[in-house]
């Protein structure tokens, strides 16, 4: 018989219990919890994405068109139409409830101006999308009622750049056409954006105002004055199959001497008229040639220049000498600090120039100039164009980026400067202050 210790049935009682009951989770990780938070984010996503497109697409169909016809004039007297009617209800204003009642039924009048359909056949016709600095840009807008019905008279605007021009339209029969004549003025080099032509219906007030485009924005390139060098540059790009070098070569079109010939060299350059007297094989050793390749570069740094007028000075004797490069199809490459230029075409030159921005930068012309050295290394003829403020130090430090063999100039700009030439190493300086002048200086540099 055994016996049992009070309390063991207790104790044995609590172990059985224990056992069969779970051990509680420990608590989440912070990780885990954030895991978590992105997974439902990410699910919540796609189920909400349709439903957002959906609402985005009905508020810009219906919603957008109409709250832009609301001018800011409009917004506020909508809202201080509602702030009166807030206070009338609350202190019992009845002056304030009156001017509220004015402010919506201003609104309501001004919704009667802008109602109506409009059928325009419209055409915006420039005679010319480019023209050079000071000629004349002219266009024309016509103007057809394709409606079967007569319109009423109607305001057309045309944006030109940052200003806008107004047409008003009369009363229209049904297939009439209205034209009006437009000229642009053309004082500056600019690409300048030339419409959409878009209709406006607005009160008087102008609380309200409903607009539609009838045409698509055209660019009008205002290019750099330019001045013709026929025959100035000559002195220094000519060449009939090449530039001569003092590099030889054993096969090329210069003949440069004869030399003893060597096992591996090709024998049709063999003289054999020496060889006969000498009784030893001779052969023909050449110069090597290269074709001319102009190298541009143009400093868009502005603290270089006095004026904006001395920077586009600048722009216009860049684009004259890589013109006329062109003109006598030689290779051609232009650069800023902002990079290379196309200079496929005359057309490619003067677009590119046309968007040329002018800035305060960090880089300067001796920076450019050695970057137009490591992008044209075989370049013949190198071209730096710079503002006066351009020290003698600073020119001679690009003249020593330029790599031996090539011919250096620097064309210094600024209105009301003397035309000059000066040298600094083997840079050759030229000084500008006037377009006109620039076939007169490089004639000069040519001598």
């Amino acid at each position: 018989m055994s016996i049992t210790k009070p309390g063991a049935g207790r104790v044995r009682l609590k172990r059985l219990l224990r056992k069969a009951t779970p051990e509680r989770s420990s608590k989440l990780h912070p990780a885990s919890l954030l895991k978590l938070a992105k997974e439902t984010a990410a699910l919540a996503g796609e189920f909400l994405a349709p439903h957002w497109q959906r609402t985005t697409a009905v508020l810009a169909k219906y919603v957008q068109p109409t709250v832009s016809i609301v001018s800011p004039l409009g917004w506020i007297v909508l809202g201080t139409a509602v702030l009166l009617f807030g206070l009338g209800a609350a202190y019992g204003w009845a002056e304030a409830k009156a001017g509220g009642l004015m402010a919506v039924l201003l609104l309501l009048i001004a919704i009667g101006f802008v109602l109506g359909r409009s059928s325009y056949g419209v055409k915006l016709d420039l005679a010319r999308t480019r023209v050079a600095v000071g000629d004349h840009a002219i266009g024309s807008v016509e103007v057809t009622n394709t409606d079967p019905r007569p319109l009423l008279p109607a305001a057309l605007e045309l944006p030109v750049g940052a200003s806008t021009a107004v047409f008003h339209l009369p009363r229209m029969k049904p297939g009439q056409v209205h034209e009006d004549l437009f000229t642009i003025p053309t004082q500056r080099r600019a690409v300048i954006v030339v419409g959409p032509v878009r209709s406006v219906r607005a009160d008087p007030l102008g609380l309200l105002r409903r607009q539609m485009m009838w045409t698509q924005p055209t660019d009008l390139f205002v290019h750099p004055k330019t001045t013709a060098l026929i025959g100035s540059a000559s002195g220094f790009i000519r060449d009939l199959e090449g530039l001569p070098t003092k590099d030889l070569s054993s096969a090329d079109v210069s003949f440069h001497a004869l030399r003893d010939y060597v096992p591996g060299d090709d024998r049709r350059h063999i003289h054999w008229k020496t060889t006969a007297r000498t009784n030893e094989l001779m052969v023909r050793q050449f110069e090597e040639t290269r074709r001319a390749h102009l190298a541009v570069a143009i400093s868009t740094n502005t603290e270089e220049y006095t004026s904006e007028n001395d920077f586009e000075l600048a722009v216009s004797v860049g684009a004259s000498i890589g013109l006329q490069a062109i003109r006598e199809q030689r290779n051609l490459s232009v650069l800023t600090q902002q990079g290379p230029l196309r200079t496929e075409t005359g057309r490619n030159l003067l677009d590119e120039m046309t968007r040329i921005e002018g800035r305060p930068q960090r880089t300067t012309a001796v920076d450019l100039a050695r970057s137009a050295a490591d992008t044209v290394p075989n370049a013949s003829v190198f071209f730096l164009i710079v503002g006066e403020h351009v020290t003698a130090t600073q020119l001679r430090r690009a003249a020593a980026a330029v790599p031996p063999g090539i011919r250096a100039f620097a064309i210094r700009c600024a209105h009301g400067m003397d035309a000059g030439k000066a040298s600094i190493g083997d840079l050759t300086v030229l000084s500008l202050g006037n377009l006109d002048d620039l076939a007169i200086i490089l004639r000069k540099a040519a001598a």
